[in-house]
């Protein structure tokens, strides 16, 4: 991949990932505040539940309360979209010369191109997907451990700055919080995404030649990220348990795994779903239909 090629690929992820942040950060800080809870404080989880703590965070600290975080999201959010979307691209862009992950076979349509993207097999971007959010997510997991922590009301942080020094500075055991449990989500998540994202955008652009490019890239990007996200959401509720709270019975995977499960069950591991299911899809709406339709402006800009 050419250095200019790589740099537009950068600017168009963060640019996807600084629109996602921004606008759908009061979700993020709600399944936050929601997947939290101990034994002692949790809810019966369902839409009052959500409207309820919604009420308490307006109520404390105004509309504005809802958006708390959003520095540390943009933090974590921007260069994590940003590396994954062009690693992701340029790791397809070197599979698709293997004819062992190349499309054999491919259709036309009937207007010029829908994507300007890579295209592999879906054992490809299964593997492409995977690989490229999970090496991501090991790199910026300190940033994610602070992220989780100013959205929630565990911690009274008062400078980003200050509190990702203060992880940093704890060793691994505190910066790697909770990274066995993101590569588990993250892994099978992103794989799945790709896998289904590509298939959608494939069957869509075929059967809807005439329909506009953004258009198909959010709706190939809201189907693939509903499914994705309930397949890998028990994940996101032991990360996020392991990165805000302190008990030692939190400390570890397993022991992680097995008080949510005495507390509540198998419910108590799809904590906040509704919530993370409603980011993701938006957030995957936004962020792939900007990443695309911003590479499709530059390339048709420079023809």
């Amino acid at each position: 991949m050419k250095d200019a090629a790589i740099s537009q690929h950068l600017f168009s992820g963060a640019l996807s990932g600084f629109a996602g942040a921004v606008l759908l950060q009061p979700l993020d800080l709600l399944k936050t505040r929601i997947q939290q809870g101990d034994v002692a404080q949790q809810r019966t989880l369902n839409t009052t539940a959500i409207w309820h703590t919604a009420g308490d965070i307006v109520k404390q600290d105004g509309v504005r309360g809802l958006w708390r975080g959003t520095t540390a999201t943009l933090m974590r959010n921007v260069p994590g979209v940003a590396l994954y979307m062009t690693s992701l691209t340029h790791l397809r862009a070197v599979m698709a010369k293997s004819p062992y992950f190349a499309i054999q076979e491919m259709r036309e349509t009937k207007d010029g191109v829908k994507t300007v993207l890579p295209k592999v097999s879906n054992k490809g971007n299964l593997i492409a997907g995977a690989t490229a959010r999970v090496a991501v997510g090991l790199l910026l997991n300190p940033f994610s451990v602070v992220k989780a922590r100013f959205e929630s009301e565990l911690y009274s942080y008062k400078s980003l700055t200050g509190s990702l020094i203060s992880v940093l500075r704890s060793g691994p055991s505190e910066s790697m919080r909770g990274v066995l449990a993101s590569s588990l989500r993250d892994a099978p998540y992103a794989g799945l995404f790709v896998v289904l994202y590509e298939a959608v955008k494939r069957e869509a652009t075929f059967l809807a030649p005439n329909v506009y490019p953004t258009t198909i890239h959010s709706l190939s990007a809201a189907s693939a990220g509903a499914i994705a996200t309930m397949a890998t959401h028990p994940f996101d509720v032991i990360k996020t348990k392991m990165q805000v709270r302190s008990e030692e019975r939190y400390r570890g995977f397993t022991s992680t795994m097995l008080r949510i499960w005495q507390q509540r069950g198998v419910f108590g591991f799809f904590d906040g779903a509704s919530l993370r299911m409603s980011r993701k899809v938006l957030s995957s709406v936004i962020g792939w239909a900007v990443f695309e339709g911003v590479l499709l402006l530059i390339h048709k800009g420079d023809q």
